[in-house]
């Protein structure tokens, strides 16, 4: 093992954390509430990484909500399910850690900390037909929060883009975006919108953005709030250099902080949890090659520092994945003044009426409202890179379609940025976009008449309750399917995209990074996108990242503080 380094140190601790989001927060927080002295490094101005802009929600079997539900459900469906969808990289020693030790995780973290999560009253697993799927209990929807509970360190929390808010600085979730959408035909929406607006008003008096937080911002929020309390440090702008070794054990980190570096001893271990390799020079080459723009959702800094730190000492990490990466569909948007933002397209519209995806012939080439991980597969698989989301007037006035928003808001700025494009005839839009006019002509009369017969017979759009779950549920008699006939049609072009990488630093059930020869490296662990994926590059469900992100840190904590209490 290389990295031998020195035994003095600039400063003491006893747990290094290399990373701020949910499983770097899950690690860090469980730490400094088993009394342990904790250090979080993050490269960046902001804490949160990926997980601050995700959805934040946990796929976890046999939690304590699931139970007191009364879901039926067992490990052996679990298991079932997962080498079904894992395939040949299913790797028994993680999932029955994560199997068996996940419920506790959560059930330690809700009662030692902020943490607190509700069970998803329906939430289809992403393969809903396959065996050992449920429609319900695994996948955990986080419970809003108070950013005010931060205090001073609200302001150091990772905001998401613009796209994701409203009004420039409002969060919302799953269910404020559902009221959104029925205020004008429900009394109770209307209610819970203007709630929500009054809020978000009084926090803009004192606040540079509102302070209900939800999603993956709440998830952030609630860990970092007990981290703090519990006396965890907190490093902005700080980098780790290398692994600092000391008789084949990782004893501490070589610190960039400030323009100057220091010797940091982590006395019981490292964690790595900086989010992969996804926005790094690497990931090109683990990607497949389509010659046309990908974009990530990953933080620019989250260039693969584990698989460099853990190269040093001699750790190994995955190969021969599915996929290396967590894919998603994303748009981007070039405002006038150069900036980017990006849209990754996940819940709010390919799987609703009205809407359907097209590439650059003219034809569909998947079921839209298929998972994001597999919508992304199927654009790989049939050359459609990019592709167009396509809808009508009358989707768009309900619905809105990527960052345009519904009626009555004005989407002008869109179109005139060259990010939505709108024409009055579908031959005309594909002109426009450089589609085939009469493949796509030909496209919507097939779709058309199955829409309004309600079934989708090419591609079974709202064929599944995980389809229908993400349609709308006041649609009938297909959730899914509503024909495009209301001009004027409305179209977005599409990349393939991703959320975060899933190839990283093979663990063992301790989380404990293991080297190439299969051994245990003392003192070095590995959670979250760091962590080589348990589900081996596939997309089983909801959560699917941050579930395993959360047990898998808390494990690492625990792991360390019980070698650190055995030392004694």
């Amino acid at each position: 093992m290389s990295g031998q380094g020195q035994s003095t140190f600039d400063r003491d601790y006893d747990v290094v954390v290399l990373g701020s989001g949910a499983a770097g927060f899950a690690a860090a927080a469980t730490a400094a509430c088993r009394g342990l002295k904790v250090l979080i490094l993050e490269k960046t101005e902001h804490f949160g990484g990926t997980s601050a802009i995700s959805g934040g929600a946990a796929w976890i079997y046999g939690s304590d909500q699931a139970r007191a539900a009364g879901v039926q459900d067992s490990p052996e469906a679990v298991r079932t399910y997962l080498r079904k969808i894992i395939g040949d990289g299913y790797n028994a020693e993680l999932v029955d850690a994560f199997i068996e030790r996940g419920h506790e995780a959560l059930r330690w973290l809700e009662a030692n900390t902020e943490l607190r999560y509700a069970l998803r009253p329906l939430s289809p697993d992403y393969y809903p037909d396959e065996d050992g799927a449920t429609d319900y209990g695994r996948a955990l929807e986080m419970v809003e929060y108070d950013g005010r509970r931060l205090g001073a360190r609200f302001k150091d929390l990772k905001m998401p883009p613009p796209g994701m808010l409203l009004f420039g600085g409002m969060m919302v979730n799953r269910v404020d975006i559902q009221h959104f959408l029925s205020f004008k035909y429900s009394p109770k929406s209307l209610w819970h919108c203007i709630k929500l607006m009054a809020r978000y008003g009084l926090d803009r008096l004192s606040h540079h953005r509102g302070t209900r937080l939800t999603t993956g911002n709440a998830l952030i929020a609630r860990l970092a709030t007990t981290a703090f309390a519990k006396g965890a440090e907190l490093w902005l702008n700080s980098e780790a250099e290398s692994l600092l070794v000391e008789n084949g054990a990782v004893t501490g980190v070589l610190v960039r902080r400030e323009g100057r570096h220091e010797r940091v001893r982590a006395r019981g271990g490292v964690v790595c949890a900086m989010g992969g390799f996804a926005a790094g020079a690497i990931a090109a080459a683990n990607r497949p090659n389509t010659g046309t723009p990908h974009l990530t959702m990953s933080p620019p800094t989250n260039t693969g520092d584990a698989l460099r730190l853990g190269e040093a000492v001699d750790a190994a990490s995955g190969a021969g994945l599915p996929s290396n990466f967590f894919w998603a569909p994303v748009s981007e948007l070039v405002r006038p003044n150069g900036e980017r933002e990006r849209f990754p397209h996940l819940v709010t519209d390919r799987a609703k009426p009205g809407v359907i995806a097209v590439n650059q012939a003219g034809r569909r080439f998947v079921n839209e409202s298929n998972s994001y991980h597999h919508f992304v597969e199927a654009m790989f698989a049939s050359g459609s890179t990019p592709c167009w989301l396509i809808c009508d007037a009358e989707a768009m006035n309900r619905y809105g379609l990527g960052l345009a928003r519904p009626k009555p808001v004005d989407n002008s700025a869109l179109i005139e940025a060259g990010y939505l494009y709108r024409a009055e005839s579908p031959e005309a839009l594909a002109r426009t976009i450089g589609v085939d006019p009469q493949g796509l002509r030909q496209t919507l009369e097939r779709f058309n008449a199955d829409a309004r017969e309600g079934v989708d017979r090419q591609f079974a759009k709202g064929g599944n309750s995980y389809n229908r779950y993400m349609g709308d549920p006041d649609h009938k008699p297909n959730p899914c399917l509503a024909p495009l006939t209301k001009a004027p049609f409305y179209a977005i072009r599409i990349h393939t995209g991703d959320l975060g990488s899933a190839r990283g630093l093979v663990t063992n059930g301790n989380a404990n990074v293991l080297d190439r020869s299969g051994k245990p490296i003392p003192g070095l662990y590995a959670a979250g996108n760091d962590m080589n994926s348990m589900m081996n590059g596939t997309y089983p469900g909801p959560g699917i990242t941050i579930g395993p992100g959360l047990t898998f840190g808390w494990i690492a904590a625990t792991h360390i503080a019980e070698r650190l209490a055995t030392a004694h």
